[in-house]
């Protein structure tokens, strides 16, 4: 079967998909061809899917998607600007959370959203773990302490710039600032030789991030863990990652107990204009 089609009756001639495939696996030889595909187009299609969803026509479909199997945009749900920039402004970092857990179907959905970045090549390297155990939670927490313990014992300088006294202190006096007592963390991690690992894990996460408020949930990023994870073995076995992998960033998440009502001002930007 060959990688694409285009109906006849209903291409139009317009050349949007050679001109939007990233690839450039898509040909016509004038403008009153049907598009083609190139001699190495198995080969070199990132099966991104924008052909399929660029074209106004539907009229080109991949082996492995049709027109009618993708979701059509609403216009209603188009965010205006000002609607966008109260709804990324606002966004906060949730380090208070409620006790209560998170239904197992919205962390699903979280991944489902995060799957939507964008990826290197699209590869999509993202795989998951999610921790829905509050108990398994701290007991996580805990072994990034011993990773705590061993930097401020053998690299008290990289202890200092971290803050991790500070951190030990307040562990040790019952205020956990690993997880924040947060009811779930969900790490994404991948093969540690895809070189776009860090960049691929942030955009997911990301999208989980700023997807989680309109859920009413919380989020905030694991700095600690994942760094512990990618440098303490014990905690990287116990987390159960694949011995080829490596962690790409780790996200609490759960109920917030407090509201915030005003947004604080951030710096303006630094920019030099060439």
């Amino acid at each position: 079967m060959p990688l694409f089609t285009v109906d006849p009756d209903k291409c139009n001639r317009d050349g949007i998909c050679v001109a939007e495939c990233p690839s450039r696996v898509i040909l016509t030889e004038s403008p009153k061809d049907i598009p083609r595909p190139a001699p190495d187009a198995e080969e070199h299609c990132l099966q991104c899917g924008h052909c399929v969803s660029v074209c106004p026509d539907g009229a080109l479909s991949l082996s492995w998607l049709k027109p009618d199997e993708c979701s059509s945009l609403d216009p209603e749900l188009r965010l205006s600007p000002d609607r966008a920039e109260q709804f990324l402004a606002s966004r906060r970092s949730i380090r208070t959370f409620r006790k209560k857990p998170v239904e197992h179907e919205m962390l699903l959905k979280l991944l489902e959203i995060a799957c939507q970045a964008p990826s290197a090549k699209n590869e999509q390297p993202w795989h998951w773990l999610v921790v829905e155990d509050a108990a398994e939670v701290r007991r996580l927490a805990g072994l990034v302490m011993d990773w705590v313990r061993l930097i401020i014992q053998q690299r008290p300088e990289m202890a200092e710039q971290m803050k991790l006294p500070r951190v030990l202190e307040a562990w040790e006096k019952g205020d956990e600032r690993i997880c924040r007592g947060a009811p779930h963390v969900i790490v994404v991690h991948g093969s540690k030789d895809w070189p776009f690992g860090s960049e691929d894990g942030a955009l997911a996460l990301s999208h989980l991030d700023l997807y989680a408020p309109t859920m009413g949930l919380g989020t905030c990023w694991g700095g600690y863990l994942y760094t512990a994870a990618n440098n303490y073995p014990p905690l990287f076995e116990a987390m159960g990652l694949p011995s080829g992998h490596r962690a790409y960033g780790a996200m609490m998440v759960g109920y917030p107990r407090f509201k915030y009502p005003r947004i604080p001002r951030r710096n303006p930007p630094r920019v030099v204009w060439k």
